[in-house]
């Protein structure tokens, strides 16, 4: 189905991508965690909104 190289230029693609966002994940951590505070709180409101909305979808049958 796919010829030797396009298997070793999918390989060697998917590891240099791996490592590029990698690292950039990594640059970016220290600058996330000062002008991202509290978004947590954010997560955790719409986690129980999506569960009030089942508890409400299933309560009213």
């Amino acid at each position: 189905m796919f010829s030797k190289g396009q298997i070793i230029f999918a390989l060697l693609f998917f590891m240099f991508f791996v490592i590029t966002i990698t690292i950039s994940y990594q640059k970016d951590l220290k600058e996330n965690k000062l002008h991202y505070k509290g978004t947590y709180k954010i997560l955790i409101s719409f986690i129980i909104g999506i569960i009030l909305l089942f508890v409400i979808k299933f309560s009213s049958k």
